[in-house]
């Protein structure tokens, strides 16, 4: 067909709409302008004849922008702007009407640009709402819930619709982030949100009772471990914050904080003892309060952990019914003398401590070289004078360091309590727990003036964690932050000699080391490899808003701060012998530097990755898909340690990054997961047992790296996505997959040999695990699988249930 046969006056839609599939189906996207440019002006009702054509056009709801819709929308755009002026405006209601309803079905597209165009030009905003929300309500019931919720919010339908019924699906699909922005800036449905989370959270909840409401939903097994308590209360707590939404919405979630933080003391206490028992004290009425359920389960836990003594001492502290009681502890409470049915709630140390601590214990640990007249308190505005006599001296050095209550998670805000500043033999210690002192605007000057001051090193270690506490002690330095000038964060000095240690260890994976058969971590880590002895951080956890202060609590807080002066004082005379350079202030500067350049070749070399970006698992920066592909590949992403098969990498992963287990399974890595109930340390035993690495993050990674060998425990980013922790992972070992280690090994129980089965046997299977509801979904799902193992129709893959599984069965 010639486009001089488009040159006819009221030009047939279908007519041109073929010429346009001819030339797409050509790929001439030069002579489909021509012919777009030309059709548009022969049409005699453009704006209905666009939507016949775009209804006709295949693929229009793919939303990708290489379709054939997209681009004859585009090109009309083009026209229009160019051309004549037209509008809905010009037609009469009925009409106009007519068109926005067929414009509406044409809006299940997910891509951006071609919903807001057919949007403007039909001007669909300006339907009526109830046609709109039928609509919603149509691509809901058609199974298009990403789709539903997208459209709804372009539109501003947020308040027309049931939001449970337009989110539920989405969360159990595990796209909380698109649900959070159907709510966001309606405060009731933020909080309806939030209190609908926060009752997934309650001990009787059952997922099987919401997916009865959506009958149709297809839902992954994968997804529905995600609804559980642990993963969900963090959502809530985030959630919370984010929308300031009242706690009194979030029993549940906060009642689920505060168990666990209770059974993580009584682990602190009697498990690994590292909790004094006057810490605890203070800390476990804290946490459960006045919650009887919570005092209930106290006694239990000191039942099983503890002694029927202690448990018998609480029942009777907080006054359990009988029938409340576990076996045993109401016959103790009869037996006990009364001099031991009352706990004491005070310091339970009676003897008066002595400054100097005992020759084992200064034998083991740092020591501060101060005598106790000279860590002095600042409480008053005259002694906080004689503090900035000493502190703000031109050219001196200020170890810094904040202590603040622990909270284990039961609140979002932390106000710091002691603020430690060690100068050469002084320690001052500023009690913003003394009434009145902390509002003192003289308090916060000095605050900012200490801070601003760059002739004055101030020394820290991960300063980030302690200026947000600042931050929220002193509201005023959020609307206006503190001027940091001077500032010289030792763990960035510390990271520079971890990576000085590791690369002097062969063919050992990088980034992972952390000390040489040692426990300890963080500055205390770095106060025994610089002066020889780690810090006592047994008080660390003290309850720091309680006056006053025990001996060992202010030794601890003067230690903290004075290590900080003594660790530079060494490295700076020496920086040498720690592979360091001989400015340790440029560290930190020359990080920053490092960090920019790396962002700036990263946009360079995007589709190749240098060997430096590779060098840390915990530095890389979020790789893109098109790098995955080059790594499924085969594509080298290190010189310095040999290549890897998946089959030869075999990690345990902790039940934080089960959806990372399920990834590097489709890759052919050997994965055990663990469960979400399983405590932390089953990886080490599993990593110890099987000679697994163990893959895990956030707080857990500290303790775990010092219950394995050298270079078998790796953190990774939870913010991140399972894909992108994948190919952390692949390129931190150099693992190399090739396609024939796709899907090689099964994600449910780690198999890696399968059986072919009939399709019958297996739609049986499928529907006996609850992946199957009906049977169209069936057919779908199977023959997308027989699409991508190119297997015949009646036949397809389960893992075979003759070997023996490595944790779990898949039948």
């Amino acid at each position: 067909m010639s486009l001089t046969s488009l040159e006819e006056k009221g030009l047939d839609p279908l007519q041109l709409s073929e010429k346009f599939f001819e030339l797409w189906h050509q790929n001439n996207l030069q002579m489909l302008h021509l012919a777009a440019i030309q059709g548009f002006s022969k049409l005699s009702e453009p704006l209905e004849a666009l939507l016949t054509i775009l209804e006709s056009c295949p693929g229009k709801q793919k939303g990708r922008s290489h379709t054939l819709g997209y681009h004859i929308l585009m090109e009309f755009q083009t026209w229009m702007k160019e051309g004549p002026q037209m509008s809905l405006s010009s037609l009469a209601e009925d009409k106009a009407v007519e068109l926005q309803r067929r414009a509406l079905g044409l809006l299940t597209d997910t891509q951006p640009n071609f919903v807001d165009t057919l949007m403007n030009i039909y001007q669909i905003k300006t339907l009526d709402p109830s046609i709109q929300c039928m609509h919603i309500y149509k691509l809901q019931a058609l199974n298009c819930y990403k789709e539903a919720v997208t459209l709804s919010i372009k539109l501003g339908l947020q308040t027309e619709l049931n939001m449970e019924k337009m989110l539920i699906p989405l969360i159990l699909q595990d796209k909380l982030p698109l649900a959070e922005s159907f709510v966001k800036g309606h405060r009731q449905l933020e909080k309806q949100l939030v209190m609908l989370l926060d009752s997934w959270c309650h001990p009787d909840f059952n997922v099987e009772e919401i997916r009865k409401k959506s009958p149709c939903l297809s839902l992954a097994k994968h997804y529905v471990t995600q609804i559980q308590p642990k993963m969900l209360t963090k959502h809530v707590v985030r959630l919370m914050e984010k929308f300031k939404i009242d706690q009194s919405f979030c029993p549940n979630a906060l009642h689920k904080r505060r168990l666990d933080s209770l059974r993580y003391l009584v682990y602190k206490t009697f498990g690994d003892k590292t909790m004094t028992e006057e810490n605890w004290t203070d800390h476990v009425q804290y946490v459960v309060a006045d919650d009887l359920e919570l005092q209930v389960h106290l006694v239990e836990l000191l039942v099983k952990y503890s002694s029927l003594r202690k448990a018998s001492q609480w029942s009777l502290r907080y006054n359990l019914p009988k029938d409340r009681l576990s076996q045993g502890v109401w016959e103790m409470q009869q037996s006990l003398p009364p001099d031991l049915q009352q706990i004491c709630l005070n310091d339970l140390t009676t003897q008066e401590e002595e400054w100097i601590p005992s020759q084992s214990h200064c034998q083991k640990f740092y020591q501060a070289p101060l005598t106790k007249d000279k860590v002095h308190f600042v409480d008053t505005l005259e002694t906080l004078q004689r503090c900035q006599s000493f502190v703000l001296k031109e050219s001196g050095v200020v170890g810094v360091d904040m202590e603040w209550q622990p909270t284990f998670g039961c609140i979002a805000a932390q106000n710091v309590a002691l603020i430690q500043l060690a100068v050469l033999d002084q320690v001052f210690l500023l009690d913003l727990c003394a009434k009145g002192f902390c509002h003192q605007p003289d308090l916060v000057g000095f605050i900012r003036a200490l801070f601003s001051e760059r002739n004055i090193l101030k020394l820290g270690y991960g300063m980030t964690g302690d200026l947000k506490c600042l931050s929220a002690t002193w509201p005023e330095l959020s609307e206006e932050p503190l001027k940091m000038e001077g500032m010289l964060d030792l763990l960035k000095v510390h990271q520079e000699i971890q990576r000085g240690k590791v690369n002097q260890v062969q063919n050992a994976p990088r980034e992972v080391l952390v000390g040489e058969d040692s426990s300890e971590k963080g500055l205390s880590l770095l106060v025994q490899q610089v002066l020889g002895k780690p810090l006592d951080k047994t008080e660390q956890m003290s309850n720091w808003e309680k006056r006053p202060l025990r001996i060992s609590q202010i030794r601890y807080a003067a230690a903290d701060a004075y290590c900080l002066l003594d660790v530079y004082s060494a490295l700076s005379s020496n920086p040498a012998s720690f592979g360091l350079p001989a400015d340790l202030r440029s560290i930190t500067s020359g990080q920053s530097e490092k960090s920019k350049d790396k962002e700036k070749k990263g946009k360079k070399a995007a589709q190749n990755p240098s060997k430096e970006e590779c060098q840390g698992a915990q530095r890389v920066s979020p790789p893109h898909s098109d790098k995955l592909k080059g790594l499924l590949c085969g594509e080298q992403p290190s010189e310095d340690t040999p290549p890897l098969t998946p089959q030869q990498l075999r990690v345990v992963c902790d039940n934080m990054l089960q959806g990372l287990g399920r990834y590097l399974r489709c890759l052919g890595v050997d994965v055990v997961m663990l469960e979400n109930t399983d405590d932390h340390r089953v990886a080490a035993k599993l990593a110890q047992d099987e000679g697994r690495v163990i893959l895990t993050c956030g707080q857990p990674f500290q303790t775990l790296r010092s219950q394995v060998g050298e270079g078998r425990c790796l953190a990774l980013d939870c913010s991140e996505k399972a894909r992108d922790q994948a190919i952390r992972v692949l390129r931190h070992f150099n693992v190399q997959p090739t396609p024939s280690d796709i899907f090689s090994r099964c994600q449910a129980c780690n198999s890696d040999e399968y059986v072919s089965i009939p399709r019958a046997d297996m739609e049986t299977m499928l529907k006996e695990k609850g992946f199957l509801q009906d049977h169209s979904t069936s057919d779908y799902m199977l023959e997308k699988s027989c699409q991508q193992e190119e297997l015949r129709p009646d036949d397809t893959l389960t893992p075979s249930v003759t070997l023996e599984p490595p944790r779990k069965s898949c039948t």
